[in-house]
Formats: C-alpha cells, structure tokens, sequence
C-alpha cells in the first residue's frame, strides 16, 4: 500500500487579503513540488462530499450556521481579527474536512497505508463555537469524531507538532477519554493555553510547553515524552496536526528547527504507531509560514510516510 495526498484546487478560492500569513502561495508551493518530483509511490485524491452532521458532532450547530452565513458575496470577512473568509471560502473549507475523511476512510478500507492532507484553512484553534487563529472548523478534531462515530474506535491520538498550542483541538477533546491529544509548542505563546496544568478530565491531554529559542536536539528530546505517551496510550488510528512553523525561518515564531527533523519527528511515530495501530496514521496540514521552510519540511514529512509503507 502507498501514501495518500489528499487536496483540493478549491484551497485557490479560500483569499485571506493581500497581506495574510496563511495565503494561497502556502498549499500551492506544496503540491507544486510534489507534482515536480512526479513520485509513483504517491497516490492522488481528492475530498469526498459528506454531510453535515459530521460537523455537528464537532462543532455546536448554531456556530455552523454562523459559518454558513458569513461568506460575503464580495470582498473578505472577518470572524475574528486574524481569521478571514472570502466568497470562495465555503468550498475550500468543507473541501479541507472532506480531505480528513477520504484520507481516514482510505485508511481504514486499506486503500493506502497512510496520507498527507494538504489543505487549508488549517483548523486546530477553532474551538467548538469559535473560529480563531486562521482556523474556522477543526479539521483534525471532525476527523477524530468521524473515527468514532463510523468505526468506533475507542481509542484515538492526536499528536500536534505545530509551533502553536491547538487549543481548539484540546477545547473539544477535553471531556473525552477516547480522545488523547498531545501538543508540543513554544509557550508563552499565541494562543496562551497549552500549560502543563491541563491534563483533560481523563488525563487525555499532555501538553508539552517549550520556551522560544528552542532547538532541534532540545525538541527531539522533549517529543520523547510524545512516544512515552503514545506507547502507554496504544492508540487505534494516529492523527497529525501538522504544522511546519517550529521550522527556523518561520516568521510568526522563534523555534529554531530545521526542515530535516520534521523527518525525524514523523520516523518516529511512525515506528511506534506500527506497533500500535499497523501504522494508520492521517496527517493534516496546519501551520507553516515561510514558503520554502514549509515546501522543505512538507517534503521531509511526507517522505517518511511514503518509507513507511
């Protein structure tokens, strides 16, 4: 079996202004580069429509139908100070969720081994009834729930690597012993959240707090308290939040990793995750704002996936 690369061209239509970090140019140079190196071992796919009930075991229904009615006929909108939407913006959303759930049920069905989503808006800060940080519905966090509610799993990981706190993540996952949710970012920090105090109701949550500055020894040794976690958790599917912004040249943080270690940092768990869960992982794209750090590292990452299978 083969890695999956699950994307949409609706991302093009998901305009944030002239100026915003988390622009179109951040998918685009991804699956340019992939294209470029014409990798046989990659298998191409795009989102499944699905329907709507799927965001409601996530996300509070009145938040979706404020969702639904902020897409403006022209020009941009705000939904919180960072987090815009466009006229295009409705379909590369449902199309960044669609991504999560062809990339599980491929999975799953044995389809592929395992696969990158390459998809944006990213989603880990949206909260159950809040859209924030450039996230408007929780991507990983639907995929997650869909684990659940189709294949009732009881036991899903979710590792979160990107240089900010997913508090939305956590914020829906807090109260649910199925749901481990693990997050490694540089704090103090946006969004604020992610100390070590908040441990989930079940002790599902282990955030992992490291100071600006840190490096790629100081991260690989710290992303062993991840594996000790994941070992002792024996999880069923693995999801990814991957964000790329722990990279050096990230301009919105201060980690100082380089595009090798997100190789590193995916080897890893996916030597622990064939123990595990015969190595079912779905890795969904989040943060990254130095376009060629993230192509680099998206790279790095995704070739670990393809080794793997």
């Amino acid at each position: 079996m083969k890695t999956g690369l699950i994307t949409s061209d609706t991302y093009q239509n998901h305009d944030t202004g002239d100026s915003h970090p988390e622009k179109i140019d951040r998918v685009k140079i991804i699956i340019d580069n992939f294209k470029k190196l014409g990798n046989k071992n990659l298998i191409w796919k795009k989102p499944s429509k699905f329907n709507r009930s799927l965001l409601e075991i996530t996300h509070g229904s009145d938040y979706i139908e404020f969702v639904e009615k902020s897409f403006p006929e022209k020009g941009l909108s705000f939904l919180d100070g960072d987090t815009i939407v466009s006229p295009g913006s409705k379909e590369a959303i449902l199309d960044a969720v669609g991504s999560v759930i062809t990339a599980i049920d491929s999975v799953q069905n044995n389809e592929l081994k395992n696969a990158f989503c390459a998809v944006r808006p990213p989603g880990h800060h949206a909260e159950k009834n809040k859209a924030m940080g450039f996230c408007i519905y929780n991507n990983v966090a639907v995929g997650a729930n869909y684990l659940i509610d189709k294949y009732k799993l009881n036991k899903i990981a979710i590792i979160d690597f990107d240089v900010h706190h997913g508090n939305g993540t956590q914020n829906i996952f807090y109260d649910n012993e199925r749901v481990l949710y693990i997050s490694t970012h540089q704090y103090p920090f946006y969004p604020g959240s992610g100390t070590e105090q908040e441990k989930g109701k079940y002790n599902n949550i282990l955030n992992i707090p490291l100071p600006a500055g840190t490096t790629s020894e100081e991260f690989l040794c710290a992303y062993e308290f991840v594996l000790k976690k994941i070992r002792e958790f024996k999880p069923e599917f693995v999801l990814l939040s991957a964000g790329f912004d722990a990279h050096k040249d990230d301009p919105l943080a201060q980690f100082q990793l380089e595009s090798k270690d997100f190789y590193e940092i995916t080897k890893r768990t996916l030597e622990l995750s064939k123990l595990h869960c015969n190595g079912k992982v779905v890795s969904i794209l989040e943060g990254g704002y130095d376009l060629n750090a993230l192509k680099e590292s998206a790279m790095m990452h995704v070739s670990a996936l393809m080794e793997f299978n």
